[in-house]
């Protein structure tokens, strides 16, 4: 048994069937409701009940083309296609809940650092403290395209320009507006003191941004950072800024392995390993018997699109699987797609080649993540496995059929997470950085976002 608490994020997405291609089919699932108010107000009164730390959206901005050299698959399964805005669902889950977290997904590569900091500082405020940004660079060409680039941005360049982004969104919440900035003096008729509210005076490669920050500071001011890149290039990003990380693993080996090179980078980048908090993708397909599970998950497979775990699949790894053999191996090739997810399928784990059969098998239900089948035990155990041997310290659980996979989750698992103490049976702090490390709303003095604020400083 592991003494590590583990942290828990529910996986989702604004589109229907997100990491499980086809299962929309699944005459119980309802992703299908994922543009229904109800759909996301339901759900974050579920996650709340079971203690969840947040809920962790995804986003995409291009469609998957790279299976076949075309969308159409992808649009015809429903391979996350179509998609919504994962912000705009936050305001409604965060009225209905008081300690869930959000965590949203934008990418740095096509919107501007000046509005986006607005909007991050918005939902902070509606919220109450409960938000938290999911860094990522865009993996996909369509997206570059269709912002009228004519192609994808090279990968390491993107994290260049990531890394000058984030300093641009320190400075405009940890040092435009000092604490005592707003005074709401309604006798002397002053709201705010000019003379706390500061321009950053940022001119760097990328972005020039001279005036201040539009929003007064919210709770957190800085929203909390996760980031998903595992690459060499997104490690050391992630080692400087990140506070959670997510990773994709499909082994024990995998993630181990994952966890080793971040856990290494942290150290280099100067902050103690322990501060980064790493989730796995992990999809547990419950039974309340183990022969309950086995029937659920054979019926789930029934409903599996392979052509949709294909067109996903290129859309991840930039490689067309309409070009191999379905008994070929895959081969590493290096791109400017997800350059982690590539490693974790032909180099992470040297015992385990892959073949585009159970390529498609495997992300047919939970995509990129591990799965297990079992009692609420045995899933349980596999957890723990998992914390004990890759040294995760928890889990971004993604769904099979939703609601039901999260319903059973909650219902069946989280009590005997709790009673073994694992994870938390309530809150304790009100802003989503308080309840995951306890240590109050704010950036921890060794984030190297916190230099921006005692003074503003230009890159």
């Amino acid at each position: 048994m592991t003494d590590k608490r583990i942290y828990l994020n529910a996986f989702d997405m604004n589109c229907a069937g997100h990491q499980s291609p086809g299962l929309w089919t699944h005459p119980d699932d309802q992703s299908h409701r994922y543009k229904d108010s109800e759909y996301w107000i339901e759900l974050a009164k579920l996650l709340e009940r079971g203690n969840f730390d947040a809920v962790f959206l995804a986003d995409v901005l291009g469609t998957y083309d790279v299976y076949e050299n075309s969308r159409d698959a992808a649009v015809r399964q429903g391979a996350q296609s179509p998609v919504n805005d994962p912000l705009l669902v936050v305001p409604l889950m965060s009225a209905v809940t008081r300690h869930l977290g959000f965590g949203v997904t934008a990418s740095v590569s096509h919107e501007h650092p000046y509005t986006f900091a607005r909007r991050m500082s918005t939902l902070d405020h509606l919220t109450k403290g409960r938000v938290g940004w999911n860094i990522v660079t865009s993996y996909l060409k369509s997206a570059a395209v269709n912002m009228g680039l004519e192609d994808q941005v090279n990968h390491d360049e993107r994290y260049d320009i990531a890394a000058e982004y984030v300093d641009v969104c320190y400075k405009l919440w940890e040092g435009s507006w000092e604490d005592e900035a707003v005074r709401l003096d309604k006798e002397n008729g002053i709201y705010t003191d000019p003379e706390k509210v500061h321009d950053i005076h940022h001119e760097g490669k990328y972005f020039k941004v001279p005036g201040a920050h539009l929003s007064e500071p919210s709770p957190q001011r800085t929203p909390v950072i996760y980031q998903a890149g595992a690459s060499k290039k997104g490690r050391a990003f992630a080692a400087s800024n990140a506070e959670c990380v997510f990773i994709g693993a499909p082994t024990i080996e995998a993630a181990r392995q994952s966890v080793k090179k971040l856990r290494e980078e942290t150290v280099l980048a100067g902050r103690n390993p322990e501060d980064v908090k790493i989730l796995t993708m992990f999809t547990p397909v419950v039974g309340r018997t183990e022969e309950e599970a086995r029937e659920k998950f054979n019926d789930y497979k029934n409903h599996i699109s392979h052509e949709g775990a294909l067109a996903l699949f290129g859309g991840w790894t930039g490689i067309d699987l309409s070009q191999y053999g379905p008994d070929e191996s895959l081969r590493y090739v290096e791109n400017n797609a997800i350059q982690s997810a590539v490693e974790n399928f032909t180099r992470i784990d040297p015992n385990k080649q892959w073949t585009v059969e159970e390529i498609k098998e495997f992300i047919g239900i939970g995509g990129l993540g591990a799965y297990a089948v079992g009692s609420p035990e045995q899933i349980a155990d596999t957890m723990e496995e998992w914390v004990r041997e890759a040294g995760i310290d928890g889990f971004n659980i993604a769904y099979a059929i939703t609601p039901g996979t999260f319903q059973d989750f909650v219902d069946l698992v989280v009590p005997i997470l709790q009673e073994r103490g694992l994870i938390r049976s309530r809150y304790e702090g009100e802003t989503l950085r308080d309840n995951l490390f306890g240590a109050g709303p704010r950036l921890p003095e060794n984030h190297p976002g916190k230099k921006y604020s005692r003074g503003i400083q230009t890159v």
